[in-house]
């Protein structure tokens, strides 16, 4: 459905600076060296008064459009058995693996269509403290939903989405908010996002299913995010599905759940993934000339 939220947002590329990037830390920055580690500022010796307005302490390091494209090529095809088999092998047992319950709301068990590699850009909504709208004229309500999309819940990550996007939305848990919703993922899906991944929930998942846009999620929702949830950042770090996911990192989605790539460790996790994948398919190639059954979509090379 296409909801108030299409009809309200507001251009992004004002309020897109605000949230890319940590206090004093500029694009040109973010993407050298000192950009790369997970404590991109210090935190020794820094006065009250600097902190009390609050700082962020891990950087969003920045990657273009071609570094993107390479690393995702490495991870094509694989499956999260396979990128988990490489994390175990790069030192990263039990790293990444969001918590089982997320899952494919839809699945296509011949072309496998539900599966995507991406790379991370993030949002992260939190819950308001502000009033409901209360009982108010169908006008005045309408002017209260749309301002509150306008000015309080915004999509403005939608600047950052790009060919090979998986948009991750750290959402309050428990909330029955439907940020995402038949519209505004197809929206996405068009500007080059392959897949989105959230702790929460969305909406219009019939839809959703129909347009066969990947989406991995805990449960269905039913309200809008007027008067139930704020966004608080974008293209910051957030914790999806009791992973930490830092904007750049890969994110691999299939029927087993979804797991996240560091993207310092993506090569090494690929690489051996690869040859997993390989291997499996192999054997079960074999295995299906034994029992004379023809070859499907999951042992093709």
């Amino acid at each position: 459905m296409k909801t108030m939220a299409m009809r309200h947002l507001i251009p992004v590329g004002a309020l897109i600076c605000a949230f890319c990037l940590p206090a004093g830390l500029s694009a040109a920055g973010a993407s050298g060296p000192e950009g790369a580690g997970r404590a991109g500022l210090q935190t020794s010796g820094q006065r009250p008064e600097d902190l009390r307005g609050g700082k962020n302490l891990l950087a969003t390091r920045v990657y273009s459009e071609a570094e993107d494209a390479r690393v995702l090529a490495l991870f094509e095809g694989l499956r999260v058995a396979d990128v988990t088999d490489g994390m175990d092998a790069a030192g990263l047992q039990d790293i990444g693996l969001m918590d089982p319950a997320i899952q494919a709301l839809w699945k296509d068990t011949e072309r496998f269509t539900h599966r995507f590699a991406g790379i991370a850009v993030t949002a992260r909504y939190v819950p308001t403290q502000e009033p409901t709208a209360g009982r108010m004229s169908v006008e005045a309500y309408d002017a209260w939903a749309g301002d509150w999309y306008d000015k309080r819940s915004p999509e403005t990550f939608m600047a950052l989405i790009r060919k090979g996007t998986a948009l991750v939305i750290d959402e309050a848990p428990d909330a029955d908010v439907g940020s995402i919703g038949s519209y505004n993922i197809l929206e996405w899906y068009g500007r080059g996002c392959v897949g989105v991944v959230t702790d929460a929930t969305a909406r219009d998942t019939d839809e959703i299913t129909t347009e066969r846009v990947p989406l991995y999620l805990r449960e269905p929702g039913r309200g809008i995010r007027p008067g139930r949830n704020e966004l608080e950042s974008v293209n910051r770090p957030v914790v999806c599905g009791g992973v930490l996911v830092m904007p750049g990192d890969i994110v691999v989605a299939d029927g087993d759940g979804v797991v996240v790539v560091p993207r310092a460790k993506a090569e090494a996790v690929a690489r051996y993934a690869r040859s997993i994948m390989e291997s499996d398919k192999a054997g079960r190639r074999d295995l299906y000339k034994t029992l004379n059954r023809k070859e499907d979509a999951s042992v093709r090379k």
